[in-house]
Parts: structure tokens; C-alpha cells; sequence
């Protein structure tokens, strides 16, 4: 009974370390202040903790509400081939031709990170500094994950191919052992985005082209390696856990030419320049004479929330991003 009981939470620790992950959505948000012009450093660096610790609210709220997972991905492979040109990219145009319904199951990420877009320049308008702040780690995560080109196939964990655990193998387990010691973050500064929606269809349909890419090289690694070299036991946050072996780690990041890196990377100027543009189209207003400076009772209480149900986990609803 012990050596099942073991077994059983080795498992379960694999499959759940994995939720890009916490790591990089937090990476992400943290290095995207750094490309903003001084007028933004003053809030945004102020609240870098914030808008870091804050960029995986969106993955925790999966926990709570059933409309939360669509927002994080599309299917796009649904209709038809690249470029998908069968699929309006206007929001109303593709109601009308697939059906809210139809789009929800099918995912929305294109379609939200505008929304959100939109969002976030109100607040700014309405100079509401803690709103800006929420908005802007919210919008972090969703465009991280439209660069995931897992997020943007519905063969998302590898479940059609005998690859189940992929989706964390690429976007987790791959950050959190090269990001650090071995890639480069030196990106530059943020642009202004003339059309929003045009520049995060071309960031999804790049993630569509690569992820092929993903479940092939994998695959073809799978077979030449040798199968009790593909995993090992490491200690994560003061437990064992089973994890893809750092050997095979390395060896598809090499075939993926660095892919992870520079999606990472691109992921982090496009959420600066998303922020930047926000600004910008709400009037540049001065982010040092903000109102509503401190979260409310209710925010606080949202964010508690939020941390509980993700705890209790792991009643994801909607698709798990495994």
C-alpha cells in the first residue's frame, strides 16, 4: 500500500507541477515592464511584484469560472488549413458565421486579448491606477499564451498523438531549466502597435505554423531516445516529482532551435507594446497623478478567492491547460 501511495503522488506531482506556466507567465510580465519609456516606469516598476505575482490570475480563474478557458487558446486547426482564412477575424463577422457557441468551444484568445485591449485604455482614460494594474497582468497572460503554439492546436497535451504532458514539457519544464542560466532577455524597448488585432492574428498564426513543429520533433526524439532516459525524479518545491530528464530537455530544445526562447521572448515585447498602446491611445495620461491608488476590499477579496479555489484544485473548468 506505501509503494502505491508513493507512486500515486510521484504522478499526480508530474501531471500537476505543469499548469507558457506560473514561471514564465510571471517571467514574462516581469521583464515586459523593462521595455516601457520612463512616463510608465513610474507605475509599472513601482508594481512589478504585482503585476509578476498577479500574471497567473488568469490560469487560477479557470478554476471558478466555465467562460475563463476559451480565453486562453483557439483551435484554429478547426477551420480548415493554414491560414484559416474560412474564419472571420472580426469579432461579429465570425458570430455570424460560426455562432458565439461554436466560437467558445473552440476558443477565443484573439478575440479576448482585444477586448481586454480595450479595457486597459479605458482604464488608463479614466486614470484608475488600480484597475491598470489588474488589467495589465491580466492581458500579460493572455497574450503569453497566444504565443504557445500548443494553445493555438487542438491537439493540445498530445492526446491524439501518444504525447500526453507535451503541453507543460514545452511551456513549463523547458523555461524553468534554461531561462535563467542560459537565455537572453536584453529585448529592447516597447513599440506602438497601429493595429492590435492584425498583430496578435499574426502572433497566433505563427503559433499555429509551429505546432506541428512541437509534436513532431518531440515524437521523433521519443523514439531515438532511450526510454528509461526520458524521465527522472527531481526534488520541486521540497517534493520528489517525475520529470522530463534534463538531457532530453536540452536535446529538443536543440532541435527546436531555441523555438521556446524566442517565443518567450517575443511574448515579452508584445505585452509591453500592448501596454504602451493602451497608454498611448487613452492620451499619455500622467501615471503619477492616478486615482483609485489601493485595491478595494472586494479586489482583495477576489484575489483570496482566487487563491483558494486554485488550491483546492483540481477541478479546472473548461480544458485543462495540460
Amino acid at each position: 500500500m506505501k509503494k502505491a501511495t508513493l507512486i500515486a503522488l510521484l504522478l499526480f506531482s508530474f501531471h500537476y507541477a505543469f499548469c507558457w506556466g506560473f514561471y514564465a507567465h510571471k517571467k514574462i510580465n516581469y521583464l515586459a515592464v523593462f521595455l516601457l519609456p520612463p512616463e510608465m516606469m513610474v507605475l509599472y516598476k513601482t508594481h512589478i511584484n504585482f503585476l509578476s505575482e498577479h500574471a497567473v490570475d488568469p490560469d487560477k480563474r479557470r478554476y471558478a469560472l466555465d467562460i475563463e478557458a476559451p480565453r486562453h487558446y483557439i483551435d484554429i486547426d478547426h477551420y480548415g488549413n493554414y491560414p484559416y482564412d474560412s474564419l472571420p477575424r472580426q469579432w461579429n463577422d465570425a458570430i455570424t458565421k460560426y455562432t458565439q457557441d461554436s466560437l467558445m468551444k473552440y476558443g477565443i484568445v484573439p478575440w479576448w486579448i482585444q477586448t481586454m485591449q480595450h479595457r486597459l485604455t479605458e482604464a488608463f482614460k479614466q486614470k484608475d491606477q488600480a484597475r491598470i494594474l489588474k488589467l495589465s497582468a491580466d492581458i500579460g497572460h493572455y497574450i503569453g499564451d497566444a504565443h504557445v503554439p500548443l494553445h493555438v492546436c487542438s491537439n493540445h497535451n498530445g492526446q491524439h498523438t501518444g504525447q500526453q504532458g507535451i503541453h507543460g514539457f514545452w511551456e513549463s519544464r523547458i523555461p524553468e531549466l534554461l531561462a535563467e542560466k542560459e537565455w537572453d532577455f536584453y529585448i529592447g524597448k516597447a513599440g506602438y502597435i497601429n493595429d492590435p488585432g492584425n498583430f496578435i492574428w499574426s502572433r497566433v498564426l505563427e503559433s499555429a505554423a509551429a505546432a506541428d513543429t512541437v509534436l513532431t520533433f518531440e515524437q521523433t526524439l521519443n523514439h531515438e531516445y532511450p526510454a528509461d532516459q526520458k524521465f527522472a525524479f527531481e526534488h520541486r518545491n521540497g517534493i520528489i516529482t517525475r520529470q522530463y530528464a534534463q538531457a532530453y530537455c536540452r536535446q529538443y530544445n536543440r532541435r527546436l532551435n531555441n523555438m521556446v526562447e524566442r517565443r518567450m521572448r517575443q511574448s515579452i515585447f508584445a505585452v509591453a507594446s500592448f501596454w504602451y498602446t493602451a497608454w498611448v491611445n487613452a492620451g499619455q495620461p500622467d501615471l503619477k497623478q492616478l486615482t483609485n491608488k489601493h485595491f478595494s476590499e472586494t479586489d482583495h477579496k477576489e484575489f483570496e478567492t482566487l487563491n483558494q479555489q486554485w488550491k483546492a484544485g483540481p477541478q479546472t473548468k473548461g480544458r485543462n491547460c495540460d
